[in-house]
């Protein structure tokens, strides 16, 4: 951002600086006064002890005013003001009585104090003054050169010069008000813009049209990992390619063609290899007809609105999935079943000879097999949060634990435990249990003979601690972290779907139904996850709740 000015730089002087300008005219004028009498001294001895009487007083008063004008919260009055106009109409008389009041250069001080005071005083007060400064001219050239029409046109000078420049004082004090008002109110603007843009949660970047770094927010600086401080006025358009070739290709547009971005999207990728999702848009300003811009981009990391689509789109394919799995398994259960009695009975016939009670028994072993995969299909159906009830979710993942730990696929290796304390949320205790104990089973069944460590972890969090984006009423959350093997790529963007295993002789069902669960209790769940670095499933959950209508 361009660096501020001070306020008030190219305003009108005020008060004090033109009485401050005052003194020092003063003191020239007390010094001429000085030395015009020395020069006559031997000539007019009473008049050159008066003037240096009228000198040591000038100065005296002078020091005094200087001293005054030292304290900011002082405020020149009148009486001060008027104090510091006689001082200086003495010396100007005294010094045209050694110059000869009517010619040479005393008409000329007596023009340079009325204007002097134009500007200082108001105008009120400039006019009596102006009057009083008249009137001595006047009755000293009359006293010792008698009146005359040069006398008076002299005066009418006097007062004309007052007119003008007491209108011309106004009128540029008010000028200089008006620009020190505009100036500190820009000054404001720029503060509140300067202290918005380093706030908002927005990154901002500008660039100017040679590519070289103009503004950097410490937003924007977090988001792409540059030091934006040390890069000021630098080319950094380099850098940018190398982190978001997007966000690059919008400012050369920008720079080269005008071009602005309405809404865009974009990926950053970090040097440690972290990458997400960013929304952008660019605007451009040229200063000159014809000539390159400089751009303007504000970008935001939108992998949170990103992870929540897919969270809808997810839960839109389990239901049609759930709903053509209820309807095939009703339509091919009752057909097996009457496959499979009408193949017992034949094979408990008089006539079945051993080759047929073989493959009579494979096929009612098969047969079985089906049954269970459709119960299985069935159960994925109907996953309903049939009532809503007062839980302790810390019980539920506690007894969920308990449930794990004495199954079969539980190897010694692996750990479990439960952090947290009791909390109290609105919900369907089975689906929630179910939901639970589907997550530990993974976990210790993907760790395999390995040692695993599984934590279940339940507190409240506040609304600001969800993902942007994500609106649940008094959020609790549910967390499983294992130290697993993690999950292998081509089986992340997949893994809730239904039918989706990497264990053999696994449905896939699992996560499938877990998704459907915590829908169902209008939740959401987030997972991340690492090849080599382990598993976090992160359930978001309202505290209170309506149960949906029971299928």
């Amino acid at each position: 951002m361009p660096a501020s000015h001070r306020p008030g730089k190219t305003s009108f002087p005020d008060q004090r600086t033109l009485l401050t300008w005052l003194f020092g005219g003063r003191l020239v004028v007390a010094l001429a006064t000085l030395i015009a009498g020395a020069l006559v001294w031997t000539s007019v001895p009473q008049l050159s002890f008066i003037a240096s009487v009228a000198v040591i007083l000038a100065l005296v008063i002078t020091g005094y005013g200087a001293w005054k004008l030292r304290n900011e919260a002082w405020e020149p009055g009148p009486a001060f003001l008027a104090a510091q106009f006689v001082v200086d109409l003495g010396l100007i008389t005294l010094l045209a009585r050694f110059l000869g009041p009517t010619g040479g250069a005393a008409p000329a001080l007596y023009v340079l104090l009325i204007a002097a005071y134009a500007v200082i005083v108001p105008i009120g007060f400039g006019i009596t003054m102006t009057i009083a400064a008249s009137g001595v001219f006047a009755v000293d050239v009359i006293r010792y050169s008698g009146s005359d029409a040069a006398l008076w046109a002299q005066v009418l000078v006097f007062n004309l010069v007052f007119a003008v420049v007491a209108i011309l004082g106004h009128r540029l004090r008010a000028a200089g008000l008006e620009a020190h008002t505009l100036e500190t109110e820009l000054e404001r603007v720029r503060l509140e813009a300067d202290v918005s843009l380093r706030n908002i949660r927005s990154g901002v970047v500008t660039v100017d049209p040679h590519g070289r770094l103009a503004f950097m927010n410490p937003t924007a600086q977090q988001l792409l990992d540059i030091d934006g401080e040390a890069m000021l006025g630098e080319p950094v358009l380099d850098r940018l390619k190398n982190r978001s070739s997007e966000l690059w290709a919008a400012l050369v547009a920008g720079i080269r063609h005008g071009r602005k971005v309405s809404r865009g999207e974009g990926l950053v990728v970090h040097e440690e290899g972290r990458q997400f999702h960013i929304g952008l848009s660019t605007t451009t300003f040229q200063q000159q007809p014809n000539a390159a811009s400089s751009v303007t981009a504000i970008f935001t990391d939108i992998s949170d609105s990103k992870q929540l689509q897919e969270l809808q789109l997810r839960a839109e394919r389990l239901e049609a999935v759930a709903a053509l799995s209820a309807s095939l398994a009703h339509e091919i259960r009752n057909p097996l079943a009457s496959i499979r009695s009408s193949v017992e009975q034949l094979a408990r016939g008089r006539h079945a000879g051993e080759d047929e009670k073989v493959l009579a028994g494979l096929i009612v072993r098969e047969s079985d097999r089906l049954s269970r995969l459709l119960s299985e299909f069935l159960d994925f159906s109907r996953v309903r949060a049939t009532r809503a009830e007062p839980v302790d979710v810390h019980e539920v993942a506690t007894a969920a634990v308990r449930l794990v730990e004495a199954h079969p696929d539980r190897k010694p290796g692996a750990r479990l435990r439960v952090d947290g304390e009791p909390t109290i949320i609105e919900g369907d205790e089975d689906l929630l249990h179910r939901t639970l104990v589907n997550l530990l089973l993974n976990a210790v069944q993907a760790a395999g003979e390995g040692p695993v460590d599984v934590t279940v972890s339940v507190r409240a969090v506040r609304q600001g601690d969800l993902p942007t984006g994500l609106r649940i009423d008094r959020p609790v959350r549910l967390r499983v972290r294992d130290t697993g093997p993690g999950i292998p790529e081509e089986i992340r963007a997949r893994m809730f779907e239904p039918f989706v295993s990497r264990r053999p002789g696994g449905t896939g069902l699992g996560l499938a139904i877990v998704q459907r669960a915590v829908a169902a209790h209008r939740g959401a769940v987030i997972v991340d996850s690492e090849p080599g670095a382990g598993t976090t499933f992160t359930i978001y959950l309202p505290a209170t709740w309506v149960a949906e209508d029971v299928a």
